[in-house]
């Protein structure tokens, strides 16, 4: 059994006697000269306040709408309308279907009659009409009805939308509508009150709050996402993230949820993001990005301290494509991307959104580090297209394998390359490995892999990996620079002392 806890408080001696004698009862003398002690709070300490809604909701409320979607189905295909939103919006975000929600069957009607298909949120960016949104509210709709706050309708037009970044602009044939003000991303700070708008579940006009949780969340290709611990849930989409001032500094897109649910996790774009890609909509009704052709992934702060390069930063390249701008500057695999135009890529996801933003055939210049050195490269910046299919390069059947005492310390076995094989997978040369074991496997070695570098030295042959080996220290690890098939990575290897 628990009990609430003691508060102790003032108690006022003389309203107490005045009613105790009216009872015919006194108080001890003693009692009456008591008095009571109650703790002060420093005010340091001291409490500031909740922060007041209200006048923000009535400032940014108006602007904020409501979105349904409409679709054309046949009668065989059509479900039930109330639960489409919510499994899309699951299967979107890979959260786990709470048991009992799934499509109800079929219902009768003509085949060409528009149904209800989903609902979100967007907001007013100019007073004739122009509404953003998330592209994934938008995204399949055949109709779209906007609601207004004072409850007119009316039927948007698709201006644009890019699925990269889940942005997309809907325009209405009104005028004088309120727009909001948009705030500055660089004065957001984490632990700052910020509120949001928006119709969960198809209600409109629902305002929740919280605070900034973290900025910059790494949660996208080309986009650092605001995580909040506002409440969202499905239909919030697309509304926006408003902080104190009563300016959008986001637009509320995903959640992070385990069972269906709000569970304090959410993600909004920074609006200076969604801004630049809405800006391109309304200009084009789509959005150009740049590309190098390069296939990259983080550097581990083992690799990073086996070649030299202190801290795990920048991007390692994988791959590169053939005849891209990558290859055309010089890139090679291996490579570590340190900065491009400037600016300092000190994870891999950078490199995607600095390349992205960068106008296709502009040109910009890149620090790589290879082997040990950095170099400046001068590139060309293409537009980004469509993903191209993963093809990989076969391995063709390795001739008689070689192993030199210094090798078996390792656990390698490595077989020449080829000049065929080595123009197959785009390299000058190397030696491909026959087994791995021991110190190699344990690395993530493994037969098949080409090595073309060996503690900061290129390799284009067994005798070269010998003298390589035979300059190093026993007991000091070893980094390799391999291909598996079209990809580029390091290993860094450990022998037993």
């Amino acid at each position: 059994m628990t009990h609430a806890p003691l508060i102790r408080t003032p108690l006022n001696w003389a309203l107490a006697s005045a009613l105790l004698a009216g009872a015919g009862l006194t108080l001890p003398l003693s009692s009456q000269a008591q008095t009571v002690q109650v703790p002060t709070i420093p005010p340091s300490a001291s409490v500031r306040g909740l922060p007041d809604f209200t006048d923000l909701v009535d400032l940014v409320g108006p602007s904020v709408v409501n979105i349904r979607t409409l679709e054309r189905a046949s009668s065989e295909s059509r479900g039930g309308a109330p639960d489409e939103q919510m499994l899309e919006f699951f299967k979107r975000f890979g959260i786990p279907i709470p048991p009992g929600m799934t499509p109800r069957g079929p219902r009768p009607g003509p085949s060409d009659e528009a149904q209800p298909r989903g609902v979100g949120s967007g907001f007013v960016l100019s007073g004739d009409g122009l509404i953003m949104t998330n592209a994934h509210v938008v995204d399949g709709a055949d109709e779209l009805i906007v609601t207004l706050p004072d409850k007119r309708e009316f039927k948007a037009r698709l201006v644009g939308a890019d699925k990269r970044t889940d942005v997309a602009v809907v325009k209405i044939e009104a005028t004088g509508l309120p727009a909001v003000k948009i705030g500055d991303i660089n004065r957001l700070r984490v632990g700052e009150w910020v509120m949001a708008i928006g119709s969960p579940f198809g209600l409109e006009n629902t305002v929740t709050a919280g605070i900034v949780s973290a900025k910059q969340r790494d949660t996208g290709d080309f986009l650092p996402f605001i995580q909040t611990d506002v409440a969202i849930n499905p239909g919030n989409s697309g509304g926006p993230l408003i902080n104190m001032r009563g300016e959008v500094v986001g637009i509320n897109s995903q959640i992070y949820s385990r069972s269906g649910g709000f569970q304090g996790i959410s993600f909004a774009i920074p609006i200076d993001e969604a801004v630049r890609v809405s800006d391109q909509l309304r200009a084009t009704g789509r959005v150009t990005r740049g590309r190098i052709g390069v296939q990259i992934d983080q550097v581990s702060k083992d690799v990073a301290e086996s070649i030299g390069l202190g801290q795990p930063k920048g991007a390692l390249v994988r791959g590169v494509e053939p005849d891209s701008p990558a290859a055309r500057a010089g890139v090679e695999p291996g490579d570590i991307i340190l900065k491009f135009d400037g600016k300092d890529v000190d994870k891999s996801v950078d490199l995607p959104r600095l390349v992205g933003n960068t106008k296709p055939g502009s040109k910009s210049s890149m620090t790589v580090f290879r082997r040990g050195s950095q170099r400046e490269l001068s590139i060309t910046v293409a537009e980004l297209e469509p993903e191209r299919p993963d093809t990989r390069a076969a391995t063709p059947e390795p001739p008689k394998a070689q192993s030199s005492n210094a090798l078996q310390s390792l656990g390698l076995s490595l077989t020449e390359l080829s000049a065929a094989e080595a123009k197959a997978i785009n390299i000058r040369g190397g030696v491909r490995v026959a087994s791995a074991e021991g110190p190699a496997a344990r690395a993530g070695l493994r037969e098949g892999d080409v090595i073309v570098a060996i503690a900061n030295t290129e390799t284009t042959n067994i005798k070269e990996v010998e003298l390589a080996l035979s300059k190093l220290e026993k007991s000091k690890p070893v980094n390799v620079l391999f291909r598996r098939g079209e990809w580029a990575q390091y290993a860094v290897i450990r022998a037993p002392r």
